[in-house]
C-alpha cells in the first residue's frame, strides 16, 4: 500500500508522528513523507522518503496574538470566550496554510498517486485531498489534549470555497481518528477516537553515564522550557536551583546550548545543554516544564510527576488535564505580582517532592500509555480501511 503522510506544522508534530511513520515502513508499505520547506532537515532524520510541499513556516500564516493570555483573574466566561477566539484564529492560520499546499499535493497525487492519506491534527490538506482522490484518510492527533473540536470551527469556515468545490459544507470525517492522549484524560465531548501508545522521539546525543542513571542518595529534578519558551528569567531560575539544591536535590536543566550561554554560571553540580529527553526523565522524580506537547508527553510517558507554567491556551488545557488528574500541579506567577516565580515554583517543587501521590498517579499514567495499542497494531487498522474499501 502507498501511504502519503501529511506532516505540516512544528518539530512537535514530527516527532509525534514518527513511531506510526516508521511502523507503516517496517509492515512493508511504501511511504512518502510530505511536509513543509522549514521541516525538511527534521523530517529526513525520520529516515523515510520525503518532499517538501511548502516553502513557508507554520507562523507564516498565524497573523493574530494569543487572546488566551489573558490574566489569571479574568472571569471564567470572559476567558472562556478568548480561548475559543484563539482556537477560531489557529483554525483559520491553519485553513490558509492547507490552501497553499493544495496545487502542489494535487501535482504529487498525480505523479504518486497514494491508497491512503494521514495527516496530522493541523494538516487539514490531508482531508480535502483524500476527499477528491476517494481514497481512505486518517487523522492522527499526536499529544495530549489537542483542541481539535475548537480548531475545526476556525478550518471550517477558512475552507469553505475547497469544500464547496468538493460538494460538501463540512470537514470531511476521518475514517480513523488516532489518538496518542490517555483515555481517561481526554476531555468531555472529545470525538471518539482510536487510542495509540505514545512513544518519545526526541533530537539526541551521545549518552553519558549520568543521563541514563538514577542519583543513589537524593531525588533529581528535570527542569526544561523547550526550544521556543524560557520559562524563568535568569534570577529567577537560579532562585530555584538554588532552593532545590538546597533541599538536597540535584538538578539537571535541559536547555539549547544558547539558553545555557545567557543564564552563566549555576551552583557547581547542576548539569545544563541539550539533553535527550527520553533517556533522562526516566531517571527523574520531578519535572519542572512550560507543558509543551512533546514535553509534557514525554514526561508522562516516563511515570514522572510535572510542576507546569503553562504559557497560553495549548498548554494551559495540558496543565489542567494533568494537574486534575492529580499527576501535576500548575503555578501562574500571573497571580503573585509581588512573588518571585522562582519562589512560587520552588514551594510547588517541594510540595510535589514531599507528596507521593503526585509520584503514584504519574505512574498510573505511564501504565495506562504503555497498555496502549503500539503504532504497529494500529497500521493493521490503517490495512484494514483500504481491504474493506473505506472511503
Amino acid at each position: 500500500m502507498k501511504i502519503l503522510f501529511l506532516i505540516t506544522g512544528s518539530h512537535v508534530t514530527l516527532s509525534a508522528v514518527a513511531p506510526l511513520v516508521t511502523a507503516a515502513q517496517n509492515a512493508g508499505h511504501e511511504i512518502l513523507l510530505a511536509t513543509n520547506e522549514p521541516l525538511m532537515e527534521a523530517a529526513e532524520a525520520i529516515g523515510v522518503p520525503t518532499v517538501s510541499v511548502l516553502p513557508e513556516t507554520i507562523r507564516h500564516f498565524m497573523t493574530a496574538g494569543d487572546p488566551g493570555d489573558a490574566p489569571s483573574d479574568t472571569p471564567n466566561d470572559t476567558r472562556a470566550q478568548d480561548a475559543q477566539a484563539e482556537l477560531t484564529t489557529t483554525g483559520h492560520g491553519l485553513a490558509r496554510m492547507a490552501v497553499a499546499e493544495l496545487d502542489t499535493l494535487y501535482r504529487l497525487a498525480e505523479d504518486w498517486p497514494p491508497d491512503l492519506v494521514v495527516g496530522s491534527s493541523m494538516s487539514y490538506a490531508a482531508g480535502l485531498l483524500a476527499a477528491r482522490l476517494k481514497v481512505p484518510y486518517v487523522r492522527h492527533a499526536e499529544y495530549l489534549a489537542i483542541p481539535v473540536t475548537g480548531i475545526d470551527i476556525g478550518a471550517e469556515e477558512g475552507l469553505r470555497p475547497e469544500l464547496a468545490r468538493l460538494g460538501s459544507a463540512t470537514l470531511p470525517e476521518p475514517d480513523l481518528f488516532i489518538d496518542v492522549c490517555p483515555p481517561s484524560l481526554r476531555p468531555p465531548g472529545a470525538p471518539g477516537a482510536q487510542p495509540m501508545r505514545f512513544i518519545p522521539r526526541n533530537p539526541q546525543r551521545r549518552l553519558k553515564s549520568w543521563m541514563y542513571t538514577r542519583p543513589k542518595d537524593r531525588p533529581r529534578v528535570l527542569i526544561t522550557s523547550g526550544t521556543h519558551f524560557l520559562m524563568l528569567p535568569g534570577d529567577s531560575l537560579r532562585l530555584l536551583v538554588d532552593r532545590l539544591t538546597g533541599a538536597g536535590a540535584e538538578v539537571v536543566i535541559a536547555a539549547p546550548e544558547e539558553v545555557a550561554q545567557r543564564l552563566g554560571a549555576l551552583p557547581e553540580g547542576v548539569r545544563i545543554g541539550w539533553l535527550p529527553l527520553d533517556a533522562v526523565t526516566p531517571t527523574c522524580d520531578l519535572a519542572v516544564t512550560h507543558g509543551g506537547a512533546t514535553t509534557a508527553m514525554t514526561i508522562m510517558a516516563a511515570g514522572v510527576p510535572q510542576l507546569l507554567m503553562p504559557p497560553n491556551t495549548h498548554t494551559r488545557l495540558i496543565a489542567a488535564a494533568l494537574t486534575g488528574s492529580g499527576a501535576a500541579l500548575t503555578v501562574t506567577p500571573e497571580g503573585h505580582p509581588d512573588e518571585d516565580p522562582g519562589e512560587l515554583v520552588a514551594a510547588g517543587c517541594l510540595e510535589i517532592l514531599g507528596t507521593p501521590g503526585y509520584g503514584h498517579r504519574a505512574r498510573d499514567l505511564a501504565d495506562e500509555i504503555a497498555g496502549l495499542p503500539a503504532p504497529a497494531e494500529v497500521v493493521g487498522m490503517m490495512e484494514n480501511l483500504r481491504t474493506s474499501g473505506t472511503s
